[in-house]
């Protein structure tokens, strides 16, 4: 990938932020003039910025700055560990004390206006906003702490405030239009509800919001009289915002492909009393191979995580944009109920219709998806196991004994190595499908990816615990990554409403009728069949439709807020299977039976020495015991069920009768090396040259 510079004036700039492989697009500096590609077109230029998370490596402590380092001294990952954690807990107590303080129903007023007290618009960053307000954090008494700490300190509260800004919005508009039954509403209700919401808000805030607030008239019999009634303030995370500073504070730059160099200054106890005990410290950063020799270093975050000082690096790099109509060959892709991903290829048909591949695209990562399953139990076990010992230690006025707390503190540190493991496996697995799908894009010449909207996928009728793993799932995630990976790679990826894509017929748009098999018509879920004809997967079937939805509507393709392209309107039209010839091989000429030449001879089939049924094992000399002649059997075929079988020796294709059954086991199931033995994905038939010139490569999976 190729840097690009700036765009200059007149040229509009899409700006993309990936915080932790989650993609996060919003829009800025759009401009209808200027030069640009095509007939009266303006230019466009993409800069994605993602977030790569490294781990901070050799440091030491200097006595002057980074200018005149002066005195030098190394400095051990536990001593930086501790340090970054004296930083952390100076920016949570300031960020926690501001938010404390403003926690009011008339200052979020003030701050959802958008404009201060002399009527002057607020600035877009969050620490200026506040400071425009006059709201400032309170440094407890003997306490140093520079000014740009304090602002890192108001950027984190400013944050948490303009989330919660949004979230106040959506539960006042629902408060206001509180149905007689929140879990049904009417079409009136809906209609007055979509007046009053933001623009922009998903099904799943609005449901999300109404359990929130149902479940406070459960409680206390009314609803809540304001947003700070029903939700206490926000955590802040442990972590310190450097981008809210500036020079004095943090310095970062490159210093080759592979290393760069972080300059922050960071407190030498927990409590400074002086500006002297702050101290620079220079820390080495190595970068990971995502970031590219020419993207761009951003100002980090810092985050002390397991005696390890974790840095998240964004970096900015330059990308063409993908257009999001005009395409003639598409793949739309399900989130399965028999796979995680089932994909096909579809192409516009010359009478409005969708004419399908009929070829199916699968991504199968059962055995990853079980081992997922078996962790959430795992993790459901030892919270059960952790609330029993609260609720013991809260009712008893001493709390627990020295046993009883000590496996308590086991429990909890079990429970949070779990977490960190599903969220590691269901990561990599996400990742891993998202670089499959915009491979098998690449490979069917497709220039588009249509997905379902996740915004409104939940089971309804369905147990809490079923919508629990539901919202576990990597789908999220996968989401994100694929969109991310589209960008790179110059292919548009568009999400279409979800409802129907599997309760409808792909062929005539019918009802279809969930059955077991093709040849087992009970009520289930993997098969679908329909009056018309139509017998094919369920997961086939949805794909198909999700195409034909994504092709059919691709002239209404808008953007959200947040720069996700979607397809809101909901078209379907038929799709039919591509007529593909079937070869038939070539006929050869009729032998002449004249006699004008010798009769020319033919090749004869040499007769095999041994049996194909036999044996390996008896073909190598000395492998088993010789067998005795009441073993041997008689000459002629081999028969299909002996009677007579030799000591030692195995049967035809099965098993020794000296192996041990065991069960089976993959081997180098770990991820990064054999974490694709758990996957069964579609290999590629061909793989096209992304750009003239280019050599088709391998296939990448991860």
């Amino acid at each position: 990938m190729t840097s690009r510079p700036r765009p200059a004036r007149g040229c509009d700039t899409v700006r993309i932020f990936a915080q932790r492989s989650c993609v996060l697009v919003f829009f800025r500096g759009f401009s209808s003039s200027g030069p640009g590609p095509g007939r009266g077109r303006p230019a466009v230029t993409l800069t994605l910025t993602a977030t790569a998370t490294c781990t901070a490596g050799s440091a030491r402590v200097v006595s002057g700055t980074p200018e005149k380092p002066g005195l030098q001294q190394s400095v051990s990952r536990r001593v930086l560990f501790e340090r970054t954690g004296f930083l952390t807990g100076l920016v949570q107590q300031l960020a926690t004390g501001l938010l404390a303080s403003v926690w009011t129903d008339r200052d979020l007023d003030q701050l959802a206006s958008g404009i201060d007290v002399a009527g002057r618009k607020l600035p877009s960053k969050g620490w200026m906003a506040l400071r425009r307000l006059g709201w400032t954090v309170v440094v407890p008494a003997g306490v140093r702490v520079p000014d740009r700490v304090l602002r890192v300190a108001q950027e984190e509260a400013a944050r948490a405030l303009r989330l919660v800004v949004h979230r106040r919005a959506v539960t006042d508009a629902i408060v206001a239009s509180w149905p007689a039954d929140p879990h049904r509403r009417t079409a009136d209700d809906w209609v007055l509800l979509r007046t009053l919401l933001p623009a922009g808000t998903d099904n799943a805030t609005i449901r999300n919001r109404t359990r929130q607030i149902a479940a406070f008239v459960a409680r206390n019999g009314r609803l809540p009289k304001g947003f700070t009634e029903l939700e206490d303030p926000p955590v802040v995370s442990a972590q310190v915002l450097l981008a809210a500073a500036d020079r004095q504070l943090v310095r970062m730059h490159r210093i080759d492909g592979h290393r760069a160099r972080l300059w922050v200054q960071l407190p030498m106890m927990a409590a400074p009393g002086s500006y002297h005990d702050w101290s620079w410290h220079d820390i080495a950063v190595p970068l990971p191979p995502t970031v590219a020799p020419a993207a761009k270093l951003c100002t980090p975050t810092l985050r002390p995580d397991a005696g390890k000082v974790r840095v998240d690096l964004p970096f900015d790099t330059a990308v063409e944009p993908a257009p999001l109509a005009g395409h003639k060959r598409a793949i739309g892709a399900d989130w399965g109920y028999n796979t995680l991903l089932t994909a096909v290829v579809a192409e516009p048909g010359p009478d409005g219709d969708v004419v399908s591949s009929g070829r199916a695209l699968r991504f199968d990562a059962a055995g990853v998806s079980r081992k997922l399953d078996r962790l959430r139990q795992h993790r459901e076990h030892l919270k059960t196991k952790i609330t029993h010992l609260e609720n013991l230690a809260a009712g008893r006025p001493n709390g627990l004994d020295t046993a009883a707390g000590t496996k308590l503190a086991l429990l909890r540190l079990h429970h949070r190595q779990v977490c960190a493991k599903i969220r590691n496996i269901g990561r990599a697995l996400a990742w891993s499908a998202a670089r499959w799908l915009i491979d098998q894009a690449h490979a069917a010449g497709a220039t588009v990816v249509y997905l379902e909207d996740l915004t409104s996928m939940e089971t309804p009728g369905s147990s809490k615990a079923w919508n629990r793993r539901l919202s576990g799932a990597t789908r999220g995630v996968l989401a994100d990554a694929v969109r991310h990976l589209g960008l790179r790679e110059h292919i548009a990826v568009v999400t279409v409403p979800a409802r129907g894509t599997s309760s409808g017929c792909p062929r005539c748009g019918s009802k279809l009728r969930h059955v077991q098999a093709p040849d087992n018509h009970r009520a289930a879920h993997p098969w679908a069949l329909c009056t018309c004809g139509h017998s094919a997967d369920r997961d086939f079937s949805a794909a198909q439709r999700i195409a034909a939805r994504g092709l059919a509507g691709q002239h209404r393709t808008a953007r959200n807020r947040a720069g996700h392209a979607s397809v809101r309107d909901t078209i379907d039209v038929p799709v039919r299977r591509a007529k593909t010839p079937t070869p038939r091989p070539a006929s050869r000429p009729a032998a002449s039976r004249d006699k004008h030449r010798p009769t020319p001879s033919r090749p004869r089939r040499q007769a095999s020495r041994a049996s194909e049924l036999t044996p390996a094992a008896l073909a190598t000399a000395g492998s088993c015991p010789a067998p005795t002649r009441a073993a041997q059997r008689p000459a002629g075929r081999t028969p299909q069920n002996p009677t007579v079988q030799v000591p030692g020796t195995p049967k035809s294709h099965t098993f020794s009768f000296n192996r041990t059954h065991t069960r089976h086991r993959v081997r180098r199931a770990v991820l990064g090396r054999g974490f694709h033995h758990h996957v069964h994905a579609t290999p590629l038939l061909r793989r096209s040259a992304k750009r003239a010139g280019e050599t088709p490569g391998p296939h990448r999976i991860a």
